[in-house]
């Protein structure tokens, strides 16, 4: 095989000019065709880039057999000399000398064309969508966001621990989980009760998938002092919305001597990082992305258009502080609203109930018109694990250090929580939420023996990625989206 040059470096502006110009240089680039104008123009696209690079075919001179197989998505490799362009929208551009076809791509059967295709339809055809425009932007996007989860962490001292993805506890009770088991269909052994004998499965007792990896990250951090997992994530809920998938990444920072102060100044500060990380490094995804968002919003009515472009929005979340409010606030800011005093809330507004959506929505879109942390929620419909706060006068119940951290279209893209170092009190509450204290023996020592104050939260990094690239439903911001009835690829 030839050695080839990335587009990237090919197009990149420092091998124009001076001792590392490439220009007047003879190279070989490969890649898909995204289109092929006059029989002579070609955009050759390899991934490394958003951009194409322009290919000029000598067509008089080139085979006949070779230029009928230069079609939409078909594989090829150019080589000839690198030259300032004479032409507008590209600098340089490769005057072919040779062109050799490494994957035809018929256009009569092959089933991606070169218009416009729904999201639907692409979803469907997964094994190519990544040749688009779209998608291709999405998942270099996806990478960086990814690149920098790790160098945000590791800028910053905290160690990268791998947690299990198959698990007998299921971390808060946070859903349906996927069972784990060697045992056939219809044919597994009973004990004299009639239930499932687990304890002659593989690992001896009832496993699932993962939900959460946080309490194997509270082992960690209680000795290592920060830590944070980065992991595939399930949940068996039957939710077929636009931003629920039944397997997702989730990273997981747990910090001992951290309280849910600095839990929320480090969840503000790593959501800011990534986004900024992204619009320093991929603009011209970026760029792409925002005016397709434009483009579409044209046919839409005025009221549900964006306020802000993509990129602008981007900006403004990154150079604003987030708006920090307390439970009890937003139900106060809630019930004085106009939606609820005109009765457009479908679901109640009370103390003692989680903030649903469309709650949730209006307080980051249309009353704050920012991202917002909302803190110490109910201590009712939370986990065992989050800290029981101190009773507040002007509270009704009791409420736990919890924040959520809620952002414009998306809502929630982080859960987290001061945890219950306090053995007693950890005790009462897994008694009171029916969590059975023995099953968790291991997570109680923590407490007995050498415990501290920590704090840690969840971020679902579909969603942030769904976020930072604007894309309106979550399967189009991963791969191979897992949802209920699809499993394909």
């Amino acid at each position: 095989m030839k050695q080839r040059l990335e587009i990237a470096k090919v197009l990149h502006p420092s091998h124009h000019e001076g001792e590392h110009s490439l220009i007047g240089q003879t190279i070989t680039v490969m890649g898909w065709v995204r289109a092929f104008r006059n029989n002579q123009f070609i955009a050759l696209y390899d991934g490394s880039s958003f951009n194409t690079l322009q290919v000029v075919v000598d067509f008089e001179h080139t085979p006949e057999e070779v230029l009928k197989k230069i079609n939409f998505h078909s594989c090829l490799a150019a080589t000839g000399k690198l030259v300032a362009s004479q032409g507008a929208g590209q600098v340089v551009e490769v005057i072919a000398e040779t062109i050799e076809i490494l994957g035809e791509a018929n256009p009569e059967n092959y089933s991606m064309q070169p218009k416009r295709m729904t999201m639907e339809y692409l979803r469907e055809k997964a094994h190519f969508r990544m040749r688009t425009n779209t998608f291709s932007a999405v998942f270099r996007i996806r990478h960086g966001v990814a690149f920098a989860v790790h160098q945000f962490f590791n800028e910053r001292g905290y160690y990268y621990m791998h947690t299990p993805i198959i698990t007998g506890s299921d971390a808060e009770g946070a859903g349906e989980m996927f069972r784990v088991t060697t045992f056939e269909a219809n044919k597994a052994p009973l004990t004299d009760t009639g239930e499932v004998d687990f304890k002659k499965d593989f690992f001896g007792k009832a496993t699932n998938l993962t939900v959460s990896g946080q309490l194997q990250g509270e082992i960690a951090a209680l000795a290592l002092g920060k830590v944070y997992t980065f992991g595939p994530t399930f949940r068996a809920e039957n939710s077929n919305t636009s931003r629920h998938l039944a397997e997702f990444w989730m990273i997981e920072p747990e910090v001992a001597f951290h309280d849910i102060y600095d839990n929320m100044d480090l969840a503000e500060s790593f959501c800011k990082y990534l986004i900024d990380y992204i619009l320093q490094n991929f603009p011209d995804d970026l760029d792409y992305l925002d005016k397709r968002i434009q483009e579409e919003e044209k046919s839409m009515a005025k009221d549900l258009r964006r306020p802000m472009g993509l990129i602008e929005t981007l900006k403004f979340v990154v150079e604003n502080d987030f708006e920090r409010i307390t439970y009890t606030e937003a139900v106060r800011l809630l019930r004085n609203s106009k939606p609820y005093k005109k009765g457009q809330f479908e679901y109640p507004v009370e103390w003692g109930t989680d903030l649903q959506a469309e709650h949730e929505r209006y307080l980051v879109e249309k009353h704050f018109k920012k991202p917002v942390i909302v803190r110490d929620y109910p201590a009712s419909f939370k986990a065992f694990y989050m800290r029981l706060n101190d009773t507040a006068p002007d509270v009704p119940g009791d409420t736990v250090a919890a924040m959520d951290i809620l952002f414009p279209g998306i809502g929630e893209v982080i859960g987290g929580s001061q945890r219950e170092e306090r053995y007693d009190v950890l005790i009462q509450k897994m008694e009171t939420m029916g969590v059975h204290p023995e099953d968790l023996w291991w997570y109680l020592e923590l407490r007995k023996f050498g415990g501290a104050p920590h704090a840690g939260f969840g971020m679902g990094f579909e969603r942030m990625v769904q976020f930072i690239t604007g894309m309106g439903n979550i399967r189009d911001v991963i791969p191979f989206p897992r949802t209920p009835g699809n499993a394909e690829f």
